[in-house]
């Protein structure tokens, strides 16, 4: 994952696409690439890619993303610098998408960009959120999904876990569920996110796939503290 120039997260709130598409970016850009992260999530308004915004800057990502006064803002003037970092072949991009197909829909705007890239569309699943609890409610999800971009997915991405209370036993049956709906729709599963600390004993040997551990880097644009935290290894997916 994060192998082509340009990779599309997806997933439905509460998925955990957003802490992903900032860790990818960051390890991007600590391994010498020019990096720019699009925060096209403009259907929460509490977790968005912005929120990580110093995180970003120190770790030398471009964040796209209305600022200033506009900071949390739904902005549709934010559409020509997306499309300008789209196109521009010097950089390495991670487009974080809306939660749900509503949000999905902002990539229509630029499909003429888009269609021209060699790119990644990943969807991010937890299968201990209401909106996917089950295979049959992800399919259905990817289907809307891919129905509204008019762009079909390229790869999953299991993100199951309860926070601190993540066991073993939920991280593998997220796991297998992300693997049959992968199956279901003839894609590969690009890997498993974990954050750092949890569960330590599972690895890319574990479910046979690349595992991505994650540094808590987003707060929710309500949280007005400094942004503090430790930075734990990145791992880029296969």
């Amino acid at each position: 994952m994060f192998r082509k120039r340009l990779t599309i997260v997806v997933g439905h709130f509460g998925s955990g696409k957003t802490e992903i598409a900032v860790n990818g970016a960051m390890k991007l850009a600590a391994s010498g690439l020019a990096t720019s992260l699009v925060d096209l999530d403009f259907v929460k308004p509490y977790f968005r890619s912005r929120s990580a915004g110093q995180f970003l800057k120190d770790a030398g990502v471009e964040l796209v993303s209305p600022d200033g006064e506009n900071e949390y803002a739904d902005m549709p003037m934010l559409l020509p610098r997306v499309r300008a970092v789209a196109k521009d072949l010097s950089r390495h991009v991670i487009m974080d998408v809306g939660g749900d197909d509503t949000g999905a829909k902002v990539l229509g705007s630029i499909a003429d960009v888009l269609d021209s890239q060699d790119l990644d569309m990943v969807l991010v699943l937890n299968f201990r959120r209401p909106f996917t609890p089950d295979v049959e409610s992800a399919l259905i999800m990817a289907s809307e999904i891919e129905g509204v971009t008019g762009r079909k997915l390229t790869g999953i991405l299991s993100n199951t876990h309860l926070m601190d209370e993540t066991t073993f036993d939920v991280v593998k049956d997220g796991f297998e569920k992300a693997s049959a709906t992968a199956l279901a729709m003839g894609l590969p599963v690009k890997g498993l996110a974990l954050e750092e600390g949890v569960v330590p004993e599972i690895n890319d040997e574990t479910f046979g796939c690349p595992v991505l551990r994650l540094s808590r880097a987003v707060r929710p644009v309500f949280d007005e503290g400094p942004q503090v935290r430790t930075v734990g290894p990145l791992f880029v997916l296969k």
